[in-house]
């Protein structure tokens, strides 16, 4: 059975009843891409006149231009046509991990009538580009169902100790930070009955606007007179980390403009942020940074796993994961993310070698 998948959708409508065409913001984007309307319509599959009516009709419905187009130098964003596109992806990135949860709800429901329980497992996870990947490696080359809802690293591990969940997705700095996560994570693991995955290394860093204008260069910038920062959601390994890095600058958070006033709930989000204009700067991985051709600022490197109970790996859609995470389909599905390297996926090694602590519990 196809999955469900839920994706936020804008609509816009003229006194005449007449709503927009939802493919207005693919063609934004594509030329935003591109420079180029005929480049821009071939991308998105659209004719070129459909295109040209599409931008004239809404531009009139706006009252003001969306693309500027200029005799041999192409086509380019006008005001309102970037507002709009930037609009649309903010809100795109900012509701993905709650319609991803409620889509993830849906299936887990309809799956309980039609696949025995050991065919479904479970992910709770931080928000990742190489987590993100596991479903499809496992719905192309594997038999087990994957269910994968998106929560902060401390509320993974937590579901994973009350047995809500198979697998808990959670991420680990390298180095003096790694304590700092330590600390959050050590009351709700359970060391003699858990182990980890290893899956990724990725960098984390801070995302500034293209050719970083305001000349941040680390987190003693960010409470620089006039810069906005766009945060991570509370309880968010994100959030924590900077927290702890914050602390070891002696940097007060509430002299960070944006820093309580903010929480979103991935990357892809804060990215949005800054390339819409409303935030200077914010934490996040590289790829998302990429994706929004922002620059990006590396910060820390961090190791991404997943944590299970021993038992999980004795099922056979456990030893199924296993083997597909240590195979060369999720190596291929994650090799091109900016940011990301490989960290032997697919090893299984105790939850207390993980995260450094004494093999208790």
């Amino acid at each position: 059975m196809d999955k469900i998948v839920i994706r936020p959708s804008w609509t816009f409508t003229t006194t005449a009843g007449e709503r927009v065409d939802p493919r207005l913001f693919d063609l934004l984007g594509a030329i935003h891409e591109t420079g180029k309307l005929t480049l821009a319509t071939k991308r998105i599959g659209l004719s070129y006149r459909h295109a040209w009516d599409l931008l004239a009709k809404w531009s009139e419905f706006f009252g003001s231009p969306l693309v500027i187009m200029a005799r041999g130098k192409g086509a380019s964003l006008a005001p309102l046509g970037e507002k709009l596109l930037w609009a649309e992806q903010r809100s795109d990135a900012s509701l993905f991990p709650l319609l991803e949860n409620i889509a993830s709800e849906l299936n887990l429901e309809i799956n309980r009538h039609l696949k025995p329980a050991q065919e479904l497992l479970r992910i709770h996870a931080s928000h990742g580009y190489a987590v993100e990947k596991i479903p499809r490696v496992m719905r192309e080359h594997g038999h087990a169902d994957v269910d994968l809802q998106y929560m902060g690293s401390v509320e993974a591990l937590r579901s994973l100790g009350r047995g809500a969940c198979e697998f808990a997705g959670f991420h680990m700095p390298e180095g003096e930070l790694a304590a700092v996560l330590r600390a959050h994570y050590e009351p709700v693991v359970k060391p003699r009955q858990q182990v980890v995955i290893k899956l990724v290394k990725r960098t984390q860093g801070l995302v500034v606007a293209k050719g970083n204008p305001l000349g941040i260069r680390g987190v003693a910038d960010l409470a620089k007179p006039g810069i906005r920062f766009v945060n991570r959601q509370r309880g968010s390994g994100t959030r924590v980390l900077l927290d702890g890095m914050l602390a070891a600058a002696r940097i007060d958070p509430r002299h960070i403009p944006g820093y309580a006033e903010t929480g979103e709930f991935t990357h892809a989000a804060v990215a949005a942020f800054v390339a819409s204009h409303i935030a200077d700067v914010g934490m996040a991985v590289e790829p998302a940074a990429r994706h929004f051709k922002l620059d990006f600022i590396p910060l820390v490197v961090e190791r991404y796993m997943l944590a299970c109970d021993k038992r999980t790996l004795d099922l056979p859609a456990g030893r199924e994961m296993v083997s597909l995470l240590g195979g060369d389909a999720f190596r291929e599905a994650v090799g091109g993310e900016p940011g990301y390297t490989l960290d032997d996926p697919g090893v299984v090694i105790p939850m207390a070698q993980a995260l450094e602590l004494p093999g208790r519990r």
